[in-house]
């Protein structure tokens, strides 16, 4: 039993997942970094600064994924043919436009989000709070952003779900 008041053995399954969830970050971080560095036209200056923002709050969930892991007594994945073997969110070219950088980093959050549930899946299996904790964050977090990047894609005429939902 360790510090965590839960078996060693038993983590196994959700250290697996961070460690894929890690994965994904780097390789989503990379596509940030990129975009960042390369986009061009008329919405440079926005998309350049949102593009860094969410890159360093890349940087950030990566460390605290890893040390998540250490805390689950478990060494994260931390080479670089690994997160590519790993990851399903892929490198990407820099020649792309502005629309199709957007729309790249809404496909990175849909398998973010993916391998989110299953993290929490399988620390929910051992009533893991701290990791069930720090995902759910990062859950939110990428939602309200992916909700601002595709309000982005859409033209000035578009609209939401008007159905009202009665009590």
């Amino acid at each position: 039993m360790s510090y965590l008041n839960i078996k060693d053995d038993k983590l196994m399954p959700t250290v697996v997942e961070l460690n894929a969830l890690l994965a994904e970050y780097h390789i989503y971080y990379q596509n940030l970094r990129n975009f960042h560095w390369n986009i061009l036209g008329e919405n440079f200056f926005e998309l350049h600064n949102k593009f860094e923002e969410l890159y360093n709050d890349a940087r950030v969930k990566i460390d605290e994924i890893a040390e998540r892991i250490l805390t689950l007594r478990y060494h994260p994945m931390s080479q670089l043919k690994d997160y590519l073997k790993t990851a399903q969110i892929k490198e990407v070219s820099s020649k792309l436009t502005d629309k199709k950088m957007v729309l790249t980093i809404l496909e990175n959050h849909a398998i973010l989000l993916k391998q989110m549930s299953k993290v929490v899946d399988k620390a929910n299996e051992t009533k893991d709070e701290g990791t069930i904790d720090l995902i759910g964050a990062y859950i939110r977090e990428i939602e309200k952003n992916s909700w601002m990047l595709d309000a982005f894609t859409k033209n000035t005429a578009s609209q939401l779900n008007e159905t009202i939902i009665e009590a």
